[in-house]
């Protein structure tokens, strides 16, 4: 059975992806800073790790506590914490999934990062933008990593069900929203998928709209 590990998985898109996965059958890890946060994760039988991504020992222990063949997914971020997680928790994961020679990692970030910067408006970028250039600095650790990495940049998230509607895309400007269950099924469509190795997608649900 695959074994999948979300780091972020107390709340928001992370928790999410533990609840998806857990319903496909998949062997989820559930890792956050508090687990318990998210009593589903415990509902359900899911194991978890404690693990506060801007200490580098707790990283390190964490990944070493995974299986190698574990797919690692990050839905990590900053949102309202103390220390911003967003680049050095994934500077600090990522160095410690190449020492453990765990290789597949898909990285969950937003659109306006990396090259699609150049396509938020000012008012985003005054209100989320150092964010957002957090999770590009991760992004391009990443893309210098050894890893076999997928970076996906999801629209603007919303809470609701699998529409079947999302829509992966690459190089170009998109704006839109998406829930966080569709989101959830396109990474695990780009895991199963080889092809998706070393690429940045953005995804968003056209047919919503509100």
């Amino acid at each position: 059975m695959q074994t999948v590990a979300i780091f972020g998985a107390a709340s928001g898109l992370g928790a999410a992806m533990a609840a998806y996965f857990h319903a496909q059958g998949v062997q989820v890890i559930g890792i956050a800073r508090h687990p318990d946060k998210n009593p589903a994760l415990a509902a359900a039988g899911i194991l978890t790790l404690t693990c506060d991504a801007t200490v580098e020992a707790q990283v390190t222990a964490t990944v070493d506590a995974l299986p190698k063949d574990t797919w690692v997914i990050s839905t990590m971020g900053s949102f309202h914490a103390e220390v911003p997680v967003d680049y050095i928790g994934h500077r600090y994961l990522i160095n410690a999934l190449e020492k453990a020679a765990i290789r597949r990692f898909l990285l969950v970030t937003s659109l306006g990062c990396g090259d699609s910067w150049q396509y938020l408006s000012d008012r985003a970028k005054q209100g989320f933008g150092a964010a957002v250039r957090e999770k590009s600095l991760a992004e391009a650790w990443l893309q210098s990593s050894q890893l076999a990495y997928t970076i996906v940049r999801p629209g603007g998230l919303k809470e609701g069900e699998i529409s079947g509607n999302g829509e992966l895309s690459q190089g170009r400007e998109v704006h839109g929203l998406i829930t966080r269950s569709e989101v959830a099924r396109l990474v695990h469509e780009l895991l199963n998928d080889d092809a998706s190795i070393g690429q940045v997608y953005q995804c968003i649900d056209p047919s919503m709209t509100h």
